[in-house]
């Protein structure tokens, strides 16, 4: 089954940290990366800063578009007042189909902020609470969809070839 997850991380290098212990899972068979993002924001920088490792190069482009939408919109555009309101409904509206609600937008939102870091993921077949216990030691908190069949087959049709 395929699954989205945020894992937000107390500190601005965790999530890049995260995603060696990541590869290493992968290595292991715990879980299969589709596609991951990270997004560092260092304490005094003004927005957040994103990165996307391209994990299927054949598909890099697809995904490369998810994480603009998701990342783009939630921290590099200027979120004041109702204008933040507004990009996080844009934002869901853009991602209901494949699974990702208003709420975990929100969540995501006001629980990455400065001074810490996120790791996006689209994986499949994977062990969410076995990878949890990987990242136990770099203070993670995780918010995660399970993704029925339909949104499934959504998420790859539409971001993923």
């Amino acid at each position: 089954m395929t699954t989205f997850t945020v894992w937000k991380f107390d500190d601005p290098g965790g999530a890049e940290k995260a995603t060696h212990t990541l590869k290493q899972a992968q290595t292991e068979g715990l879980v299969k990366i589709i596609d991951h993002a990270v997004v560092t924001w260092p304490v005094g920088a003004e927005r957040p800063s994103q990165s996307h490792k391209r994990d299927d190069e054949m598909r890099g482009a697809g995904w490369g578009a998810l994480w603009g939408i998701l990342i783009g919109g939630l921290f590099l555009v200027p979120l004041i007042g109702g204008v933040a309101g507004a990009a996080i409904g844009a934002i869901s509206k853009a991602t209901q189909d494949v699974g990702i609600t208003k709420e975990q937008l929100q969540t995501i939102r006001t629980g990455v902020t400065e001074g810490t870091s996120a790791l996006f993921l689209v994986t499949d077949h994977g062990d969410l609470d076995r990878l949890g216990e990987r990242f136990r030691g770099l203070h993670s908190k995780l918010v995660a969809s399970n993704l029925t069949e339909a949104e499934e087959k959504e998420l790859h049709d539409t971001f993923g070839g």
